[in-house]
């Protein structure tokens, strides 16, 4: 993972994950009719033997078995009542821990009197580096990460200012240098590293549900009306969901993973089609 600037985020993985949301789309339209390599190829503009590089690179699997991953993460009716989402892809032959494991996270927690200063005298240092979900916005403080959002082209300027106002009044300073050995351990952990500090900030009820999203599996996924057991009640799903949406850390705090209770996505912060190729990339790394 290259740095990348503000007048230039999106570097090579950003742009293949924009063809890969294309033959994501592509694909959700036309899954009834299973559609060849050719076909997804030809929508992303390429040569079917330039997409098998592409998907490969990206997914680590082949093209047929990505698409085989995608399919079942649609294919509820295919599910038991109650089991994960992915079992279907487990069926079709995905087996073992998987090469790339579970994120080791370590948490601190803003003080109370941190969090309703919204940030004042927090040094906060940013920075845009590829992932392989597009552009990734990554925000440091000496204490940890406190930040980590997604862009589509065109929408860096409106990622950032909304990570800003998570902590409005915190000293911000443009240094991708600075973010960059944080990036490249994030996609491609290390099992001999420390684990990786994050620092939050959020209400005790949002802690609990933050908290709660780390204990997710790797490769496996919940629903909202399960968190909330976890956290309080059943009777607040609705509130859960909202922490879920407030989640500043994507992708290491796995806010992805869940799920309705009719195993239908839900929402996300950073889009539908990024929560399905989430998804469905952990499932594809969960087969080496």
């Amino acid at each position: 993972m290259n740095p990348q600037t503000d007048e230039d985020p999106f570097g090579p993985q950003a742009r293949d994950y924009e063809r890969m949301a294309e033959a994501i789309s592509f694909i959700e339209e036309n899954q009834l009719s299973q559609p060849r390599l050719e076909d997804v190829a030809a929508a992303m503009g390429l040569s079917p033997a330039h997409a098998q590089r592409i998907f490969t690179r990206w997914a680590g699997v082949s093209p047929k078995r990505l698409l085989a991953l995608l399919t079942h993460v649609d294919a509820r009716a295919a599910l038991n009542d109650g089991a994960p989402l992915l079992d279907a892809a487990f069926e079709a032959g995905l087996s073992g821990p998987g090469r790339l494991h579970d994120l080791f996270v370590s948490v601190e927690a803003m003080t109370p009197g941190e969090v309703k200063r919204k940030g004042e005298g927090l040094e906060i240092r940013y920075g845009w580096h590829d992932t392989p979900f597009g552009a990734g916005l990554y925000m440091t403080t000496p204490r940890g990460l406190c930040g980590l959002a997604f862009a589509d082209p065109g929408t860096e300027g409106t990622a950032l200012e909304d990570m800003k106002a998570r902590w409005p009044n915190a000293i911000y300073t443009h240094d991708p240098a600075a973010i960059a050995p944080i990036a490249a351990r994030i996609f491609t952990p290390d099992a001999e590293e420390e684990p990786l500090k994050v620092l939050l900030g959020g209400t005790p009820f949002q802690m609990q549900v933050w908290r709660a999203l780390l204990e997710i599996p790797f490769g496996e996924t919940t629903s909202y009306t399960d968190i909330a057991k976890k956290v309080c009640t059943e009777r607040a799903v609705r509130a859960v969901g909202s922490a879920v949406g407030r989640n500043p850390i994507s992708f290491l705090i796995p806010c992805h993973r869940v799920l309705r209770q009719t195993k239908a996505l839900g929402g996300y912060h950073w889009g539908l089609t990024r929560k399905k190729a989430l998804l469905a990339w952990e499932a594809a790394k969960a087969e080496a």
